[in-house]
């Protein structure tokens, strides 16, 4: 049975909470750690000692505490602030608070397990058999660990919204690499089409899908001369060393590498499997676990399995001919090019107003899928997903929430009439909500990860801070639109440091000597434990302002009449994945279809939320015959 589903009534009261929380507190999340020292940012903020902060937020077990501020009176204080001065008066207060509204502590989210027990009992209720898996394929010798956890998880959870909605196609939107998309056809035999705005990762994708066939042939070749020869000089597992260390080895080609060094990585496999090895002809006695386990990792229609050679002359004529007739339909196929592929990966710019019938030719029902798409592509993953009738369910994790665009910013005069991607839903639209840069750039960092000590370069915020002290008082241009970038890398010192970003600004260096400049960093180092601190405190508010981006999407969805169950998933580990959330959604059948389907296959009235089948357009095109005496149901 499905976990206690959420109504649009109950994610909009919970919503309220948040909002309410976030209207006291989000100015924290909005200030700049840039102007730390120059808005004194500190003192507009916090009425307690830095020490006190830091030692609350190591030490905050969510139990009731006294308050810290002595001197006013606790009813004074909403969510820690004092009502009068707007300033932080008690933290644990304030971190209670940000627990209770975070996801976790507003119990909307449903874990992995949860949807997967309740996609696997609805599908064994309909009658529909287990989804084919074949072996199991371990990512990990294909790609880093966190991308193996990410791919593994949610690839389960996709596989099974397909099998749920029965379909076979699979949209991955923001493919990148292709990691998901690879993972998905050659484990769960899904056709994916993986469609990603840069042509490098689509490149990147094509040489993937022909490695791992070359990969194939070559494993393929040496099983063959092993019984053709009938003896045993090495192990496959030696063989297949000297084929994949391009696959798996230092490059982690298909996992892990930065976006720039895709092809230089790339190139590197290409020649370790071009250049195959002559020992993968050599013979030696077959290992059945190993080549199962290696032909398992790879789709039907990439494995051409070989039998038993036959001498021609004791052939009937029949059999000639029915080989004749099998080769000349496989170079027809193999003709035909993309149709044998691993997955399809295609470049193009995605919007919600994108017609994916023009991207892809052979489009069916399918699942549409997102695995961190970055700002404005996981909102239009969404729209399209409530708005075009062959996508059955999606499954969406964003990230990247400083690149959402916003729809009613106050510095604006007008409202902005275009797409935006935050606010999605109608609700939070009506309300006007705005979040601010500064604090969807809060929403990103990792609160799990900080709290173990990861996370946080303090130095470095510590010297952009005090640099902006200095082009404060030295120079007019303080507010220039050049970036001083991350010159922090590379600079052996404070002075080193304001050199190199003073030369990057181009302005004039010579007004400052070394001394003048360390000045500045002696003067404000004591002051360093502020900026520590207001850091946590943004750390802690970071999961508040995720949950409402998140909450808001949910909201969208439950507002489509078209959409049966919409939910959040935590489909990852957050100490491995921080942004771990998916939006999952499945539709609900149109009202012709689904009375067709009903009345004439299942004999039943009604059947809803997870009992009811998809029908997109290929079953509404097959009833539709039905009805017409075509054909019978």
């Amino acid at each position: 049975m499905l976990p206690p589903a959420c109504s649009l009534a109950e994610i909009q009261r919970r919503m309220d909470e948040v909002r309410r929380f976030l209207s006291i507190t989000l100015s924290v999340a909005n200030a700049h750690t840039v102007e730390f020292y120059t808005h004194d940012v500190w003192q507009r903020f916090v009425a307690v000692p830095p020490e006190e902060v830091l030692s609350a937020v190591r030490s905050d077990s969510g139990q009731q505490r006294e308050p810290e501020f002595k001197g006013k009176d606790q009813s004074r204080t909403t969510f820690g602030f004092c009502t009068d001065t707007k300033r932080l008066v008690d933290t644990h207060e304030l971190l209670q608070a940000a627990k209770a509204n975070s996801l976790p502590g507003l119990g909307v989210c449903w874990s992995r397990d949860e949807l997967l027990q309740a996609l696997r009992e609805s599908r064994s209720e309909s009658g529909a058999p287990p989804a084919d898996t074949g072996s199991e394929l371990e990512p990990d010798e294909f790609m880093n660990f966190k991308k193996s956890h990410e791919v593994q998880s949610m690839s389960e959870v996709v596989a099974c919204l397909a099998q749920r909605c029965g379909v076979k196609q699979v949209i991955d939107v923001g493919s990148g690499k292709g990691y998901l998309s690879s993972f998905l056809s050659l484990q769960y035999g899904l056709r994916v089409y993986g469609i990603d705005s840069s042509s490098t990762n689509t490149h990147g994708a094509q040489e993937r899908n022909r490695k791992l066939k070359k990969f194939s042939r070559a494993y393929q070749k040496h099983t063959k001369a092993e019984k053709a020869q009938g003896e045993a000089t090495r192990s496959p597992q030696e063989e297949l060393g000297e084929i994949k260390p391009g696959l798996n080895g230092d490059s982690d080609v298909l996992c892990g590498a930065g976006e720039g060094t895709v092809l230089q990585e790339e190139a590197k496999v290409l020649t370790s499997l071009s250049d195959v090895n002559p020992a993968v002809e050599r013979h030696s006695e077959p290992n059945p676990d190993t080549g199962e386990l290696f032909l398992s990792a790879l789709s039907v229609d990439v494995i051409q399995t070989t039998s038993p050679r036959i001498p021609p002359s004791q052939l009937s004529a029949e059999e000639r001919e029915r080989r004749k007739r099998e080769n000349l339909e496989r170079k027809a196929l193999n003709r035909a090019g993309s149709a044998s592929a691993v997955f399809s990966p295609l470049t193009s710019h995605v919007t919600a107003e994108t017609e994916l019938r023009e991207l892809i030719g052979e489009l069916e029902d399918a699942v549409m899928v997102g695995l961190h798409t970055c700002g404005d592509l996981a909102p239009s993953t969404l729209r399209m997903f409530a708005a075009k009738p062959e996508l059955a369910a999606v499954c969406s994790v964003g990230c990247c929430y400083h690149l959402l665009s916003e729809e009613c910013d106050p510095a604006q005069e007008e409202r902005s009439h275009g797409v935006c991607g935050f606010p999605l839903s109608q609700y939070l639209r009506d309300q006007s909500w705005f979040c601010g840069r500064n604090a969807r750039m809060s929403a990103c960092l990792a609160l799990e990860r900080v709290s173990l000590g990861q996370g946080i370069q303090m130095e470095s915020l510590f010297y952009r801070a005090v640099l902006h002290v200095i082009l404060r008082d030295h120079y007019s241009s303080y507010k220039s639109e050049k970036r001083v970038g991350n010159v922090y890398a590379k600079a052996k010192s404070f002075v080193d440091y304001v050199r190199r970003a003073l030369r990057r600004l181009e302005l004039d260096e010579s007004k400052l000597s070394d001394t003048d400049i360390q000045d500045y960093h002696d003067t404000y180092r004591p002051r360093m434990g502020e900026m520590h601190a207001f850091n946590m405190l943004k750390v802690t508010l970071a999961p508040c302002i995720e949950g409402l981006i998140l909450l808001d999407r949910v909201c969208y969805l439950k507002e489509q009449e078209n959409v049966s169950l919409s939910a959040l998933v935590q489909l990852f580990d957050p100490l491995l994945s921080p942004r771990c959330y998916a939006v999952v959604g499945l539709k609900r059948p149109s009202r012709e279809a689904g009375t067709l389907w009903n009345l004439g296959r299942l004999g039943s009235p009604r059947l809803t939320g997870l009992e009811t089948p998809f029908l997109g357009s290929q079953t509404r095109s097959r009833w539709e015959k039905d009805r017409q005496g075509k054909r019978r149901p």
